[in-house]
């Protein structure tokens, strides 16, 4: 477990958010936060310690999460749990972050701050989060070629999450950020439909056009 000092302490005030409310937008000021608050050679360590303690709450204990999370139980009750339960068990630097999500009321976005953590990490230390469906399971031969295809195209260490996407049908998907690769043989077949579309038409109107203006005339 971690030992912070006070100055390593999560900053219980939090910048305002007013102006984009939305939860990931939300999620990144805390995870920053968090981070800010660490020093380089501990972030991994508190990161896995998170990690482990979402973990556990969302799967070991789900009951215990859902009630942390309640609407039913005010400030002083959240805090009061989490001091009773959780600190004897937990690092400082743990114990202090759940209590600034609690006097906040954004214990319910944990799960969301704990990515954009990981996200944030990731892009430190000159990694990026890439998205690739496929209609079936990656072998670790593919998956190994397309890690290394990403890094030498696009000059990061890629950290691929992979999905099941049967609507794909064959090839892949692969999302960096707001950009999408469709290399699915389901794009292609729309792909081509909408040319053979495209050429019927023109052969329509090419034919059209020699009805409506015989040679001669």
């Amino acid at each position: 477990m971690i030992r912070v000092n006070d100055q390593k302490k999560i900053k219980t005030h939090i910048p305002s958010v007013m102006e984009d409310p939305s939860a990931t937008s939300i999620a990144k000021v805390y995870a920053k936060a968090f981070l800010g608050t660490i020093q380089e050679s501990d972030k991994d360590s508190a990161i896995e310690e998170v990690s482990e303690f979402l973990n556990a709450v969302t799967t070991q204990f789900p009951d215990f999460g859902q009630i942390l999370t309640s609407h039913s139980l005010n400030k002083d009750e959240r805090l009061n749990l989490i001091d009773r339960v959780i600190a004897p068990h937990a690092s400082e630097l743990l114990t202090n972050f759940l209590r600034v999500l609690a006097r906040h009321d954004r214990l319910e976005l944990f799960e969301q701050i704990m990515s954009q953590i990981i996200t944030m990490r990731d892009s430190e230390s000159g990694k990026k989060m890439v998205l690739v469906r496929s209609a079936f399971e990656l072998t670790d031969e593919t998956l190994s070629s397309i890690k290394q295809r990403l890094s030498d195209t696009l000059g990061f260490s890629p950290v691929l999450q992979t999905s099941i996407d049967q609507s794909v049908i064959g090839g892949l998907v692969i999302q960096v950020d707001d950009t999408v690769y469709d290399g699915s043989l389901r794009t292609r077949l729309k792909q081509l439909r909408g040319r053979l579309s495209n050429r019927s038409i023109h052969e329509i109107q090419s034919g059209r056009d020699r009805f409506s203006h015989p040679e001669g005339n």
